[in-house]
């Protein structure tokens, strides 16, 4: 037989769990999103990098915003609505946009050491995972710019 306190408590964890399941819930989907878009930071980053490298191989590639824009779209190839984007271009719905600029050549500005380099700017802009009312609305946006010298 189960004594009178039992009795008591016996709806008391099916309370306790429904008071933090949200939280737990809520605690989870920041994780996800968090991951997403560290996810999406990193592989911006590289993107950047590796055009930056193919854009400070020769005076000549310095400003080839379109060989830059290959090597980009190859290096984020994994993240969404990119694999079937063919040109880095501003507008058109393009969710990638890739920029490159032969700096310390006039009239163009001198790079940060004075020698000649280039500015590889790369965007992205993704969509939101999992939207969160008050918090995080927005389409995800994110822009790395790397300047790197030319080697003569």
């Amino acid at each position: 037989m189960l004594s009178p306190r039992l009795l008591s408590q016996r709806g008391s964890a099916t309370i306790e769990i429904s008071l933090l399941a949200p939280w737990l819930l809520f605690l989870f989907v920041g994780m996800f999103d968090m991951g997403i878009y560290t996810y999406t930071m990193i592989g911006v980053e590289n993107a950047a990098r590796v055009a930056a490298e193919y854009t400070s191989q020769n005076p000549n590639v310095a400003s080839d915003s379109a060989g830059a824009c290959t090597r980009a779209l190859a290096e984020m190839a994994m993240l969404p609505n990119v694999g079937s984007q063919s040109n880095c271009n501003a507008g058109g719905g393009n969710t990638v946009v890739v920029s490159a600029t032969a700096l310390g050549s006039s009239p163009l500005p001198a790079s940060v050491d004075g020698q000649p380099a280039t500015q590889v700017q790369v965007t992205y802009t993704g969509n939101q995972l999992i939207p969160i009312p008050g918090l995080l609305m927005g389409r995800l946006n994110i822009t790395r710019s790397l300047q790197m010298r030319v080697k003569p």
